[in-house]
């Protein structure tokens, strides 16, 4: 036995009396005359009638077919739910005899009181296995039925929108990672970049310490004298030691910078390097003795 607190029966009743509503205004449009100013306005307000209660009927279908996936969680069997089917496909069937009938119009007032009188027996039509009229349907266990409360109403729609809140939030949750995702990698790149930057900065310094030091010492070896010998005369163990140690120093560092820029410069070619060794010792025939570099001869 369905809950007492299931809003079908409350829809229900609101779309039998909208239907005795528009059964009484279509017994009023039945013997009124043709052509006349009341006839056109009972036939719009019919038309209307009709139109807001299919639209009724086919929102309490959808309820029923929600309901009909869960069963058991909406406290129903099959067996109610074909009822309720029954009934809703009963109604649509009287408000479509109305809506034939009033668009049928002079037709149907023509046809004869047998056509008539069969029309008004399908619209007094209800849902069950006997077919009685609508005063003997409604009593008994129904009228118990229609007790009900708009909360659970509420509750179905409540559950439709938490299942299309479940849904966007799992969408919205897929973006965020994938903006998360950018971040990192964003902040993993200027990292290396920060990196890259403080070696080269790094290394810059340690040259420029090392081109003031190989200046000085320059300088030094210009304005030295020896003991009784008087000018030095070629490296003594000291200038060797610290000519390999800024060697090494100089080697060590560009080739640390150069495995940090590989992906980010290209490596001299062939060409580039001639062009070098020309802006520097100057292009053939302007060498003088020296001739070609070693590689290119």
């Amino acid at each position: 036995m369905p809950s007492a607190q299931d809003p079908f029966y409350v829809v229900k009743e609101e779309i039998q009396e909208s239907i005795g509503k528009l059964q009484s205004t279509f017994h009023q449009w039945e013997h009124i005359p043709s052509d006349t100013g009341e006839q056109v306005h009972l036939t719009k307000e019919l038309l209307s009638g009709c139109e807001n209660i299919e639209w009724q009927v086919d929102e309490l279908d959808k309820t029923i077919s929600v309901a009909a996936r869960d069963p058991s969680w909406y406290g129903i069997d099959e067996a109610e739910l074909e009822k309720r089917r029954r009934w809703t496909s009963t109604a649509r069937t009287q408000v479509g005899a109305v809506k034939r009938a009033v668009e049928a119009g002079k037709e149907l007032n023509g046809t004869g009181t047998t056509s008539m009188s069969g029309m008004r027996r399908e619209l007094m039509r209800m849902p069950g296995s006997h077919q009685t009229d609508r005063s003997n349907h409604y009593t008994g266990q129904d009228n118990d039925e229609l007790i009900s409360s708009e909360s659970d109403r509420q509750l179905l729609l409540i559950k439709q929108q938490d299942e299309e809140l479940d849904e966007l939030s799992a969408s919205v949750e897929r973006i965020g990672g994938v903006g998360l995702t950018i971040h990192e990698e964003l902040l993993a790149h200027e990292k290396i970049i920060d990196e890259l930057g403080m070696e080269m900065d790094s290394t810059s310094n340690r040259l420029d310490f090392v081109q003031v030091s190989l200046c000085n010492k320059s300088e030094l070896e210009k304005s030295c004298y020896g003991h009784e010998e008087g000018w030095c005369e070629g490296p003594d163990y000291d200038d060797i030691v610290f000519g390999g140690s800024v060697y090494h120093l100089i080697c060590a560092r560009l080739l640390h910078l150069g495995c940090r820029m590989k992906h980010v410069s290209n490596v001299y070619t062939r060409k580039t390097l001639k062009e070098i060794w020309e802006s520097l010792w100057g292009r053939e025939g302007e060498r003088g003795d020296r001739g070609p570099h070693p590689e290119y001869r």
